[in-house]
């Protein structure tokens, strides 16, 4: 009683401390399902709820909440008072860092009498801190489904096997070891999930899982498997990619069920000839044929390392003391060398679009690759990694150099990197070389010299402009530091197109900096050269004018007359004890502070033109894209076969990584529950090297049977860079201030004649379809009819990876042997018809889309799945769980 008096009192405070927070009687509690996880205060609601409706809490018989509410704790003590609980999440993961990575959990045991919920079926502690599995688990006699992904778990109990009802567990991504025997004693189990842990042996009694359909040891560091694996006569899908496989037994190819058989990127050098027939069997990755390495082989040759080939569906691998290379699929490279890793260590990998609120580009700066994140974060390796990542190659390398730059998680830093050409291939690559992973990027910027100043002094050049000197003198610093200089030429020909004054002329920018915050001890002397047609003989000295910037160039100072300016024929030479932005002016102008920065933000300014473009074969699917002028007519070439358009819009200017928006207008809609919808408009971000195109499905309101919709797409700037030139603003005006351009589009008029198939769908009857759940969202039927208009060819591969058998497959293909769309949709709708009771049949459509190579597909699923969360979130807090409500509104149609 004192206990449940403690966590009556914290409920009390709980709500005081609550600003905001709505009334809580029955608008978090519906019928049974009490969805706590979405709010930011779940615990805090739970307790008061606790305290006021007693009564109906604890008939809840479906619970979730979130493991990184910081009242988890006071919370779990209340919860064995819900006898009648079915299904209880208590999962992390729900809050994400400013990467986009999730965060995990605070929980890391439960109280004992949590094995008095003698109703449990479904426990969900993913995204956690478990080490070990908590005992009271073993005591819940109805628990079917089990999830701890996402833990630290090292091994399981050894009277695991006493889960006897246990039909589905996922351990994935733990450090789990070894198996106990007792695992062969869940006769129930249909899938087990071990994937991304660390064992090295499996028990025979694997072999008893008679009912398992799919298992998932990917990404292991097993050597070889039992042979009692080909009992397993259920077994649909078995995955070991990833591993460090030796050997296979050949009684795996009798499995008379089995679809799918995983062993890429494995140490295999030979498989029995039963396997390799097999044409379920995905073997890349290995080195087949090649034999055993000699171990009088020079240790510094990389001849004898293990190579690995990751397909685009594979997000991690992993490198054991032997080291190996790895080829991803989007081109990425490593070489770990021998030594390297101090044992097996598993790898992840994503690439990321470049998020503007973290990327930081430079002014000056050319963003010309993805983001790379590699973990494990923090992890030192014994000897340097080599990383090889493709980049989009400049426009020109004259002033610029390529690098690649790598967050610490604080700040960005640039590593040493050398430019190669990758072989086969006329597209570049960034090779350097690390000790820690973390996020990598590969960047253009103005050459950057750099030098060690000494106490004695030291005479530093530009690599770029030779004329170009700083002087140190003796005793300009106590310790050394290390200085920077970059530089940017600017033509009188720029110079003359920005200001519209032929006798206006610069010198080149001139930036330098140092590591260490104190002024230098003596003077620096720099020399610049005087601007282009300017010598000491027809000089001026009137219309000279030195300018000091800051690092940022937001600001231009004339100090002309706060230095000695000497001058040479060709050369102006100063003093200062500082370093920042300089530069030489020579014009008849005043204000020359404000024509200099005038000039300096538009030359970050790109001159860019908007296309939109519909397919020729299907109207309603347009293509957007932002192309720099110099790009223009090759794209416009590259897609003249597919697309037909208006002429490109007419040239605007944007800033790199500026936001810009597109709006259908004029009887021409979107699907508005896009992700990257904003306010009706979709949201883009310019690089200038980077392809800024999206290509979606639009519809119209207007009945299209009697007449054509004639709509446009305009161009609209986001966030305005601070104090943009006024040139690159001259045409915002009124209330579309931001607008860039408009160009027309023109859905055509349906005529559908007499005899014509108008859609693929004739003859083929559809069901209603909901897969998924509701606090995820569904997959609706309009959703996999927009998956099948993308499928193509590949139907067959991604059958199979759905768990279709082959005579399914060939039964499909037959039935519907004339025509490919109905062959797809029959696919897709078997399937979905088998799995519609499945919850977790959404993750494997996307899934099975990714091991087919069809990421794009997969991404799609994945952004309908993130959608329907948003809104399913949004529905309850405004209709308080009102299910139905909520799983109309998460069914979100494809666009």
């Amino acid at each position: 009683m004192q206990k449940m008096a403690e966590l009556l009192r914290l409920s009390d405070e709980c709500r005081e401390g609550t600003l905001g927070a709505p009334a809580l009687t029955g608008s978090c509690l519906a019928d049974n399902r009490l969805n706590l996880d979405v709010y930011p205060d779940g615990c805090c609601r739970f307790l008061q709820l606790f305290k006021e409706q007693r009564g109906e809490v604890i008939q809840v018989e479906f619970l979730s909440l979130s493991s990184n509410d910081h009242l988890l704790g006071t919370v779990l003590g209340s919860l064995p008072h819900l006898k009648h609980l079915k299904s209880l999440v208590l999962k992390g993961g729900l809050a994400r860092d400013k990467f986009g990575s999730c965060q995990h959990g605070s929980l890391t045991s439960l109280p004992q009498d949590f094995g008095n919920l003698r109703c449990l079926t479904h426990l969900d502690l993913s995204f956690n801190r478990l080490s070990t599995l908590p005992s009271c688990i073993l005591h819940l006699p109805s628990l079917c489904e089990l999830l701890v992904s996402h833990n630290s778990l090292v091994t399981l109990p050894e009277d695991f096997g006493c889960l006897s009802k246990l039909t589905f567990f996922s351990a994935m991504k733990n450090q789990l070891k070894s198996l106990p025997q007792s695992i062969g004693e869940l006769s129930m189990l249909q899938e087990l999930h071990l994937s991304e842990n660390a064992l090295e042996l499996l028990p025979e009694e694997v072999g008893n899982l008679h009912n398992c359909t799919e298992l998932d040891l990917s990404g292991n560091r097993l050597s070889s498997i039992p042979d009692s694996l080909a009992n397993l006569k259920s077994l649909r899908q078995l995955h070991l990619h990833s591993n460090l496989l030796v050997t296979v037994p050949a009684s795996l190819a009798s499995l008379p069920n089995l679809s799918r058989l995983d062993l890429q990127n494995n140490c295999l050098r030979a498989i029995p000839a039963e396997i390799q027939a097999s044409p379920f069997v995905h073997l890349r990755g290995n080195p087949l044929g090649e034999t055993e390495p000699s171990l009088q082989a020079d240790e510094s040759s990389a001849r004898g390392v293990r190579r690995l080939f990751l397909a685009s569906g594979e997000n991690s691998f992993t490198v054991s003391s032997e080291g190996c290379k790895v080829v991803m699929a989007c081109g990425i490279r490593f070489y770990f060398p021998p030594g390297a890793a101090s044992g097996p260590l598993r790898i992840c990998f994503r690439s990321l679009a470049p998020d503007r609120q973290w990327v930081k580009l430079r002014h000056h700066d050319v963003l010309l690759s993805r983001v790379l994140e590699l973990q494990p974060h923090g992890v030192k390796f014994q000897q340097e990694v080599q990383i090889w990542m493709p980049f989009v190659s400049p426009r020109t390398l004259h002033q610029h150099e390529v690098v690649v730059r790598t967050f610490s998680g604080q700040s960005w830093s640039d590593l040493r990197t050398r430019v190669e050409q990758k072989r086969k291939s006329k597209k570049p690559v960034a090779h350097c070389s690390v000790l820690h992973f973390s996020w990598f990027l590969v960047v253009s910027r103005l050459v950057q010299n750099e030098c060690k100043v000494p106490a004695e002094g030291t005479l530093f050049f530009s690599s770029v402009d030779p004329n170009i000197k700083v002087i140190f003198p003796p005793g300009v610093t106590k310790e050394p530091r290390s200085v920077k200089m970059q530089v940017l030429p600017i033509s009188a020909e720029d110079i003359e197109e920005i200001t519209a004054n032929a006798e206006c002329r610069a010198s080149p920018l001139l930036c330098l900096s140092q590591d260490s915050l104190v002024d230098f001890l003596k003077p620096v002397r720099i020399q610049l050269p005087l601007p282009p047609g300017v010598t000491g003989l027809n000089l001026d000295r009137s219309r000279l004018h030195l300018l000091h910037g800051d690092l940022e160039g937001q600001t231009w100072d004339d100090i002309t007359s706060q230095v000695v300016l000497e001058f040479t024929h060709l050369y102006v030479v100063f003093e200062v004890t500082h370093f920042s932005w300089y530069w030489l002016w020579y014009t008849t102008k005043t204000y020359i502070g404000s024509l200099a920065k005038k000039v300096y933000k538009r030359l970050r300014l790109y001159q860019v033109n908007f296309i939109a473009l519909q397919r020729k074969k299907d109207p309603e699917q347009v293509l957007l894209q932002c192309v720099p002028k110099h790009k223009v007519d090759p794209v416009l070439k590259k897609l003249q076969d597919r697309y037909r358009g208006p002429e490109p819009s007419d040239m605007v200017e944007m800033f790199e990584g500026e936001q810009f928006f597109a709006a259908f207008e004029r009887g021409i809609s979107i699907d508005m529950d896009r992700p990257d919808c904003v306010d009706g408009r979709l949201s883009f971000i310019f690089y200038s090297h980077l392809k800024n195109m999206k290509e979606i499905y639009v519809t119209s309101p207007v009945d299209r049977k009697g007449q054509a919709v004639k709509g446009q797409v305009s161009f609209y700037r986001g966030a305005i860079p601070e104090s943009i030139p006024e040139a690159a603003n001259r045409r915002r005006k009124g209330p579309d201030s931001l607008w860039l351009a408009t160009l027309p589009i023109k859905l055509p008029r349906l005529k559908p004649r007499l005899g014509e198939n108008p859609s693929p769908l004739r003859g083929f009857s559809l069901p209603p379809l909901r897969l998924g759940n509701a606090e995820t969202g569904y997959l609706t039927q309009a959703n996999l009819l927009s998956i099948a208009r993308r499928v193509g060819a590949d139907w067959q591969t991604i059958g199979l990876n759905l768990g279709l058998t082959y005579h399914q497959i060939e039964s499909i293909g037959y039935n519907n042997r004339e025509n490919l769309d109905n062959q797809i949709l029959n696919m897709l709708f078997s399937w979905a018809q088998q799995n519609s009771e499945d919850p977790d049949c959404v993750s494997k459509l996307i899934r099975a889309m990714r091991e087919s190579g069809r990421q794009d597909i997969a991404d799609e699923v994945e952004t309908i799945i993130d959608l329907g969360r948003q809104i399913y979130n949004e529905s309850i807090r405004r209709v308080g769980l009102e299910q139905e409500s909520s799983t109309e509104d998460s069914a979100i149609a494809m666009t």
